[in-house]
């Protein structure tokens, strides 16, 4: 089987992880910075090493990360708020034309009159009553009215702002990704203070911006929207051209696992982003089939162990691993030969068995011609996951999430 090593040192239990932009939006099982600096630090393959691709972008560590060292990377995921953020993370914005805008924000703020807000219908975010008092969802229109006033150049700065705090102020239960509401005691202490809550992302996020203007290049980073399970665009990436993958790929279909679509519907349903409402369907695994498209002996009697006790579970899981099969096909035709992929992927139990993940990642790429160097396990100690999750989707019967990720290194021969 693929060898394994434990190695605490990846862990970075006291490492900030909120450095340069990556403090600028929470987002579910973010790849913490230094796992994805260390890996384009000390993994990079023989050679010439100018273009990485993360084929599952999330929040853009990567991509800041290669911009950082002064690497050319390319990104792609299907969730609208996911290559918002990490465009805008990977951004040099002017940080003087900022400051000055944001103080202009803040005294427009002041003045404010529910009167003066343009527009009012909120019919594009489901069930907005239910999710949000008037008062917020005014101010927050008022908020939106602002950004849309200042320099075009510096406006997605303040919109990332304003998608975090979209979500803050919503009757979200904390802690969740989830959409579920605040129980009836927790509504009567919630009352958000939407301007300042707005105003705190805004500061925070100019020290991130100060910190990257002080380093790496700019403009050397792209994010695109095809799907890699489908395909990769040749006028984008050609064949063989890309040096490094370093990413960290969903764990499981976004229905039962990390709920990606719904973390992100606020933002998505605020900007009117695509496919804000069906989303999960859209991702890996989210369309359910019958057929199995692999062949594994890594897991084999595991698929087989779910299969016995829930064949309707089995299929939901063969589904994403067809998704994920596909997608792995794809990602290995446009890696060079001596290039290297380095996937952080997290082992989830279906049916109280485990998949493990990272061998079914490594025999994969063995199918398309790499070799297997080694797997890391770290420990996740900083990683913004639910402690528990509802693998089977029915109310209350929750295990706990994994505590640990593996980092599968290997090289195409």
């Amino acid at each position: 089987m693929y060898i394994r090593k434990v190695d605490d040192f990846w862990s970075f239990r006291t490492a900030d992880t909120k450095e340069f932009t990556h403090c600028y939006h929470a987002y579910p099982a973010m790849m913490i910075p230094q796992v994805a600096r260390k890996l384009l630090s000390d993994y990079a393959p023989d050679g010439e090493l100018s273009l990485v691709f993360d084929p599952y972008v999330g929040s853009g560590t990567t991509l800041v990360e290669s911009s950082i060292k002064g690497l050319r990377s390319i990104g792609t995921d299907l969730n609208p708020l996911a290559r918002f953020m990490s465009g805008v993370k990977t951004t040099h914005f002017n940080q003087e034309e900022v400051e000055k805008s944001a103080a202009l924000v803040s005294t427009q703020m002041m003045m404010y009159d529910p009167s003066d807000v343009k527009n009012t219908d909120f019919s594009r975010i489901s069930n907005h009553d239910f999710w949000y008092t008037k008062d917020s969802l005014y101010k927050l229109s008022y908020i939106n009215q602002i950004i849309s006033g200042l320099n075009p150049e510096i406006q997605d700065f303040f919109f990332l702002c304003l998608s975090e705090t979209v979500r803050e102020v919503s009757f979200t239960r904390n802690g969740e990704f989830k959409r579920y509401k605040m129980s009836e005691k927790q509504l009567e202490k919630f009352n958000p203070d939407v301007f300042l809550i707005f105003e705190g992302k805004i500061h925070r996020n100019i020290e991130g911006l100060e910190a990257y203007n002080n380093i790496g290049a700019e403009n050397i980073a792209s994010v695109y929207a095809f799907n890699t399970s489908e395909g990769i665009p040749r006028d984008i990436i050609a064949e063989e051209s890309v040096d490094m993958v370093v990413t960290s790929p969903p764990y499981g279909d976004s229905h039962t696992t990390v709920a990606y679509g719904q973390f992100s519907r606020w933002s998505n349903e605020w900007f009117d982003f695509e496919n804000a409402k069906s989303l999960d369907r859209l991702l890996m695994g989210g369309t359910v089939s019958k057929e199995v498209k692999f062949e594994t002996e890594s897991i084999k009697s595991e698929l087989d162990a779910i299969r016995l006790q829930d064949e309707k579970r089995y299929f939901e899981v063969v589904s994403f691993l067809n998704d994920y099969w596909a997608s792995i096909r794809n990602v290995a035709k446009v890696i060079r030969k001596g290039g290297r992929v380095c996937y952080v992927v997290g082992n989830r139990r279906v049916k109280n068995v485990q998949i493990n993940l990272d061998y079914f990642t490594a025999e994969m790429f063995e199918k398309c011609g790499f070799r297997h160097e080694i797997t890391i396990v770290r420990e996740i100690p900083n990683k913004r996951m639910p402690s528990k999750n509802s693998p089977t989707n029915k109310t209350g019967v929750k295990v706990e999430t994994m505590s640990n990720e593996y980092i599968v290194i290997m090289t195409k021969i």
